[in-house]
């Protein structure tokens, strides 16, 4: 018997990009010479949401979570030796898609390459920056236009490029469940191409093409076995829903296309050691089924909930990735589970109840409507208010964090501030002023860029009517034009959202029953409120900056309505003037302040400072997010009453604490806690 030829195995992928265009292009290069086949670019947050890292809210974002690319210069430097015509490379960007793809198409005709042969992934899913990551900038309509736009453009001009990755990802990330996640990914899916075939910009006959291109990005917790049925349950429906609603014959243009990042939300600070066996786990839930393997693996780091991985921690996640493909001998073999009446029957029960959720959000208007009506996000928060009382209660075990929590003294954060990657603060002040540099000279040899008011009027000009606004686009990336010109063009013409927060409509995930914890917190809120003589404790959850990932937020603000508070939350996306001036206008009696990026060293000073300015000293201020020890301790010396971080799990017990803050700043006695 002749041995049976291995498959090829997947693409393997580490995301980065950091602190300026230079240092992430010298990472990129050591990540290619190590193996790696392909790069997964991370932009920071002010490129995300389309801002010039000069603008005011990008302040302590730039060259935080990726990499800033603020015009054609930054995005030639980033590639600066790298073939773009033999790379396959995913850019991790949504709102602002469009311009980041026509700066890679500019650097790469600089190049000299082939743009026919160019390969890569723009996320571009817009519908899920609504309901997780919170980097949107225009309204549902002028934002599927803007994708309908790229996806028929690359169609016929790039055409191995994918111009969307529909992102299940973030939707797990907050609170998605199997079945919402496939539901809300398809219709999403469904949205995306019935636009492009209504739009008249592709021929019927070349939506096998459209579809063929479309990719998908998903997201493997810890319960294998499920997220394995999951992602054949999500082949069986894309498989239907391309033949059955678009007519697409060819299996091939059928094929459900998927890359993964394993799943961060269920990565632990406690005993982060335990999250090497949970990312392995996590990927042979998309490795392990031949039949509905991924075609491109990206695997988080070990350390990534205490902070920014290091080169050496990523480099540990891609080994893990080559140790399974070509060590083990999972590549020689067909389907394993095929024939399995277990794996059958679940995998049927997925698709079924994916199926009817399709059916309720198409029965709405389809995804966008679901989108403006709140019902998707809503569902989200609260899926994730059950999995957070679950885990609260311990009828989910996390091991370390609420199960087996004693521990040995652990070698690899005995010293934290060298296990994780530190962002120069010196680096903002640099990229600001190269930006500067590069506004001023961007005319002169040896760039010699059109004046980009031409290019940016003729944007505006074609976003008013109805033509496709990539060709205006790259115009404006030949010109020199910024990031934060681009799309203020566009904000200009489509107007900005502010998307439904989900926390109002949210059902209660704990009971307040006699003697719970909840109950005790609900009687402390009650007691402080009257011995305050208000008729309700205000808190105003805040999330200064550029950082989207709500979830957190959500959780705390619907917690603290639960146990009694009158909360005050506006979103994403607000200055630290804007939460004081909501703090003092809602005369709040304390102030929580959400950040996940790592900008709080700047900006929770920042709302600090304006408090004392406006004498509201007080209204106590608390943090949390990802923040290390060092950053932890500065922060309560600067003046901020209280830190979490997700080591916390416990959001009973942190509205809790809140009081006593409360009670604290207006020197009221300690409540007696009944033993």
């Amino acid at each position: 018997m002749t041995e049976r030829q291995k498959d090829r195995p997947w693409l393997m992928r580490t995301y980065a990009g950091h602190s300026t265009a230079e240092a992430s292009n010298e990472l990129y290069r050591r990540n290619l010479a190590k193996g790696q086949t392909g790069l997964s670019v991370a932009f920071d947050l002010p490129t995300q949401t389309g801002y010039d890292s000069d603008h005011v809210l990008a302040r302590g974002e730039v060259g935080r979570v990726g990499v800033p690319v603020a015009h054609l210069g930054d995005m030639r430097r980033l590639f600066q030796d790298i073939p773009l015509e033999q790379m396959n490379t995913s850019m991790t960007i949504n709102a602002t898609a469009m311009w980041l793809l026509a700066l890679y198409q500019v650097v790469a005709e600089e190049q000299g390459a082939d743009l026919t042969k160019l390969q890569g992934t723009t996320q571009n899913d817009i519908v899920k920056e609504y309901l997780s990551r919170g980097t949107h900038v225009f309204p549902p309509g002028p934002s599927l236009r803007l994708t309908t736009d790229m996806i028929a453009y690359t169609v016929s001009h790039l055409p191995k490029w994918n111009p969307i990755n529909i992102c299940s990802y973030h939707l797990q990330e907050a609170g998605a469940t199997p079945v919402q996640e496939i539901a809300y990914a398809m219709s999403t899916a469904i949205a995306v191409l019935d636009a492009v075939r209504d739009s008249g910009q592709v021929p019927q006959e070349r939506m096998g093409d459209v579809v063929g291109r479309i990719s998908f990005f998903v997201n493997a917790g810890v319960r294998f076995v499920e997220e394995m049925c999951k992602m054949r349950a999500f082949g069986r429906i894309w498989d239907r829903v391309t033949r059955e609603r678009y007519g697409i014959e060819n299996p091939k243009h059928r094929r459900f296309r998927y890359g993964v990042q394993v799943n961060s939300l269920g990565l632990t600070e406690a005993q982060p050691e335990n999250n090497v066996q949970r990312i392995v786990l996590e990927m042979l839930a998309v490795t392990l089924s031949k039949d509905a393997r991924a075609r491109a693996v990206q695997l988080p780091a070990w350390n990534e909930a205490l902070g920014l991985p290091r080169p050496w921690d990523q480099q540990w996640s891609l080994r893990i990735q080559q140790v399974l493909a070509h060590e083990s001998d999972l590549l020689e073999y067909e389907d394993i589970f095929e024939g399995s009446k277990v794996i059958e029957a679940k995998v049927e029960e997925l698709v079924e109840a994916a199926f009817a959720e399709i059916g309720r959000i198409q029965e709405m208007g389809g995804a966008m409507a679901a989108v403006e009506s709140g019902y998707l996000k809503s569902q989200l928060v609260a899926s994730h208010a059950e999995r957070r009382a679950r885990i609260e209660s311990g009828e989910e075990k996390i091991i370390g964090v609420n199960a087996f929590e004693g521990t040995e003294p652990n070698p690899l954060t005995a010293d934290l501030d060298t296990a994780i990657q530190t962002v120069d603060p010196a680096v903002e002040a640099r990229v600001v002023a190269a930006l500067q540099n590069w506004r001023d000279t961007r005319y002169q040899p040896p760039f010699n860029h059109p004046r980009p008011c031409k290019a940016l009027e003729k944007l505006k000009e074609a976003a008013r009517g109805t033509g496709n606004l990539m060709e205006a686009t790259l115009e404006c990336a030949r010109a020199g034009a910024t990031t934060g010109e681009w799309a203020g063009a566009l904000r200009e013409v489509f107007g900005e959202f502010r998307a439904p927060t989900g926390v109002s409509s949210a059902p209660v995930a704990v009971t307040a029953e006699e003697g719970s914890a909840l109950s005790e917190v609900r009687r402390k809120v009650e007691l402080t409120a009257k011995e305050m003589g208000v008729g309700k404790l205000r808190f105003l959850v805040g999330k200064p900056g550029l950082d989207g990932h709500s979830n957190g937020a959500e959780q705390i603000a619907v917690r603290a309505r639960d146990a009694g508070f009158e909360v005050v939350y506006q979103g994403i996306r607000l200055t630290p003037e804007q939460i004081v001036d909501a703090a003092l206008a809602e005369d709040v009696h304390a102030v929580g302040l959400s950040i996940l990026s790592g900008s709080h060293a700047q900006l929770v000073p920042d709302v600090l400072e304006r408090l004392r300015v406006a004498g509201a000293t007080d209204i106590p201020v608390i943090a949390g997010g990802i923040i290390p020890n060092g950053d932890a301790e500065e922060l309560r010396a600067a003046g901020v009453a209280a830190v979490f971080t997700p080591k916390d799990f416990d959001i009973t017990g942190i509205i809790g604490r809140i009081v006593d803050e409360i009670r604290n700043a207006n020197k009221l006695d300690p409540l007696e806690v009944p033993a």
